[in-house]
């Protein structure tokens, strides 16, 4: 599957080969029947080798997400082909799988929107498609993705909920305007003046627009079915918007259908419908019923034989004129219509018996007309629901094709999945297998063990009977004897020290550990000495050598013993002194840490007593600031007072507006200094509104003292006496 997505999805400008994409998808070798189902043509189609065999499209995005999609146009083209094909034809769980890259398909398509040349128009407005279905399928689940449902399937979607419905058609309307806009666009992007269809380019561009006709087949079928709904339960006021866009849409698509049909390319994969000259007419409710869903086929071969039986239903018209044509030669005869009143054998006759034969004949003629007419009309509706009646056949056939297609990838997959039950059968039993020849390996292991085990027994029982020989040649020379005791008592007290050491020196650190390891390496090659001490002493007894030789290679052995229990005792004591230095180190720092830890804490709580020094003292300057500010406030105001009483002052004057408008910003004034004042009894460090106030306040008062006094010259002396 993955080398069929690269061969695929790559940048060479041709259209997509099947053999390659169906290998992720089914093979395109299906008909669309008039009750919008599609069938296939050719047997099974070998599409369950993919996303069907996973039941996802893990294996697909996890392929896709490693090409260079922002890079290349014609890869990103070729990517939203396989891609719709993916989505329509492949498992329901695609577009489970495919929903966590909708954001960064949005992405991509604003990216390509900005190239407004080549390629990158087309990626754009056909990602933003392969959005809009990915969105459509999220909200209408019960819709496939090759949007295949009966009429039965559309009720239950929209729940027989005229509101449902309704929403559901302007869903429909986005969905086949994206699809229209992608047919403009790659149209647009062709030369049609030359034989594009037949280029790699051209079909590069146009193989995609297979999967759209067959889209919008559904959808406007599906549209037209859920607007006459609608107008059988809404106003026709109410969905004048609702046909004007469908309008619309309707000369876009039959011109689109149109073009398709008469292209080269298309003529031999695909049979394009043609739909009806004039748009179906939704304010008459019978207009339902002459409605015929528009029918896409997608032929294995060249030519289609399901065609066969449609052309032989439009061919009774021409058989049934031909037989009333007989009928009528069999009445009047085959030489009526050289003389069809056959006047030539009636000269016998007078005039008025003429006449009466005449219109005899032409009621007759009228009437076999009017009854011709009425077959016809007949065959017609007849030939209507042949056609319907075809239509509902191929479509059963579709549907059993489809239930045998389903049986078939069933079975397939249980095949598979028998054959993978009995290859993990086989690795089971091969486990097992292999499972018993480790469990008898094992007990082979064991028993090997168990006689190492007992060999070690014995070796140690040997050893412990040479250790009682040696003994008694210890017995027999006292000097011997005395020397191997000093070594014992020496190796004793080593272990001692060194158990103890070891102790110690494993809670410590592991750099002492290893230092241990390698004393006691350095311990067993001392015991290792020993046994050959031991050895030496049981071959020299086995020997019978002279007790002399014993005695000097006793006393060499016990002279080595001595010199490494002398190293051993120089190591144990520089261990001692390197753990003594450790912890003596460790105290230090500990001593230092305390001190300096002392020192910052120290420092702490001197800045935090200056900061309240500071804050203190920044609390009394800002009293003192606004105590003098009081003062000084004060002053300004007994110098105006004062000033009242000053003969200069006296001749002054005053209008009463300025006394007015300075009275009100006095006023004004008071407000503004009582809210200032109030943040400062709750917040004493909030001065710096109330210094400004304070001033104000007290030019403010100043100047209203001296302009009343300066108004109050003005006023006339009379009224003041009385």
């Amino acid at each position: 599957q993955t080398v069929s997505i690269n061969k695929a999805i790559n940048a060479q400008e041709v259209a997509v080969k099947e053999k390659h994409a169906r290998n992720i998808l089914p093979k395109v070798g299906r008909r669309t029947s008039e009750g919008g189902e599609e069938c296939f043509l050719d047997g099974p189609p070998p599409c369950i080798l993919g996303t069907h065999h996973e039941k996802g499209a893990q294996t697909f995005w996890s392929v896709v997400n490693r090409l260079p999609l922002s890079g290349n146009a014609v890869l990103c083209w070729k990517f939203c082909h396989v891609f719709h094909k993916l989505l329509r034809d492949g498992h329901s769980n695609v577009l489970k799988d495919s929903m966590r890259y909708k954001n960064e398909l949005s992405d991509m398509s604003r990216m390509w929107g900005h190239l407004s040349e080549g390629y990158g128009q087309l990626c754009s407005i056909y990602l933003k498609l392969l959005r809009t279905k990915m969105e459509f399928h999220t909200k209408n689940p019960r819709f496939p993705g090759n949007l295949q449902m009966s009429d039965r399937q559309l009720d239950e979607a929209g729940e027989n909920d005229v509101n449902n419905f309704f929403q559901l058609t302007v869903e429909m309307f986005d969905y086949l305007e994206c699809e229209l806009n992608l047919f403009q666009t790659v149209f647009s992007s062709l030369d049609m003046s030359r034989s594009v269809s037949v280029t790699a380019a051209g079909q590069c561009r146009l193989a995609p627009l297979i999967q759209v006709i067959l889209d919008c087949s559904h959808l406007y079928d599906y549209t037209v079915k859920l607007l006459f709904k609608l107008h059988s339960c809404l106003p026709a006021d109410t969905l004048q918007g609702h046909r004007d866009r469908f309008l619309e849409q309707f000369r876009k698509l039959k011109d689109l259908f149109y073009r398709s049909s008469n292209l080269q390319y298309f003529k031999r994969l695909i049979q394009i419908p043609q739909l009806p000259e004039n748009p179906p007419n939704f304010l008459r409710a019978s207009a339902l019923s002459e409605h015929i869903s528009p029918v896409v086929v997608i032929p294995a071969e060249a030519s289609s034989p399901d065609s066969e039986p449609i052309t032989d239903l439009v061919e009774m018209d021409t058989a049934s004129q031909s037989l009333f044509d007989n009928k009528f030669d069999d009445i009047f005869g085959s030489s009526f219509s050289s003389d069809p009143f056959n006047f030539n054998s009636q000269n016998g006759m007078n005039k008025d018996d003429k006449d009466r034969l005449i219109e005899q004949l032409y009621g007759e003629i009228a009437a076999l007309k009017e009854e011709l007419e009425n077959f016809k009309a007949e065959s017609a509706r007849g030939a209507v629901q042949l056609r319907g009646r075809a239509s509902e056949l191929e479509a059963e056939l579709a549907e059993q094709r489809h239930l045998k297609q389903q049986a078939q990838d069933e079975s397939e997959f249980l095949r598979a999945e028998l054959e993978e039950l009995k290859k993990q059968r086989e690795d089971t039993e091969k486990a097992q297998r292999s499972l018993t020849e480790i469990e008898r390996r094992a007990q082979a292991n064991e028993q090997r063990y168990s006689k190492l085990k007992e060999k070690y027994s014995e070796l140690v029982q040997n050893h412990a009977d040479l250790l009682r020989k040696n003994a008694e040649v210890t017995k027999q020379v006292t000097a011997a004897r005395q020397a191997q005791g000093d070594v014992e008592r020496e190796k004793k007290e080593l272990e001692d020290s060194f158990q103890r050491v070891s102790e110690q020196a494993q809670k410590k650190s592991q750099e002492q550990a290893e230092v241990l390891d390698t004393l006691k390496r350095e311990l067993a090659a001392s015991r290792q000495e020993l046994q050959v001490l031991q050895g030496t002493l049981e071959s020299s007894t086995q020997a019978g050598a002279e007790q002399s030789t014993r005695i000097a290679g006793l006393e060499q052995e016990r002279d080595s013993l001595s010199r490494a229990a002398e190293r051993h005792g120089e190591e144990v004591a520089a261990l001692q002194a390197e753990l003594q230095q450790l912890r003596d180190t460790l105290s230090r720092e500990q001593e230092s840490s305390k001190v300096e830890l002392e020192t910052l804490q120290t420092q702490l709580r001197d800045k935090e007593t200056g900061e309240r020094v500071l804050q203190q003292r920044l609390a009394e300057e800002q009293f003192a600031l606004l105590q003098g500010t009081a003062r000084e406030a004060e002053r300004m105001v007994q110098d105006a007072l004062s000033r009242l009483e000053d003969p200069a002052h006296i001749g002054c004057t005053g209008s009463a507006d300025c006394l007015l408008s300075r009275t009100l910003a006095a006023s004004e004034c008071v407000e503004r200094l009582r809210d200032a004042h109030g943040k400062y009894l709750s917040n004493r460090t909030a001065v710096g509104s109330l210094l400004p106030c304070l001033a104000l306040f007290a030019h403010l008062v100043s100047d209203t003292l001296l302009q009343g006094s300066a108004t109050s010259h003005v006023a006339p002396m009379e009224p003041a006496d009385r």
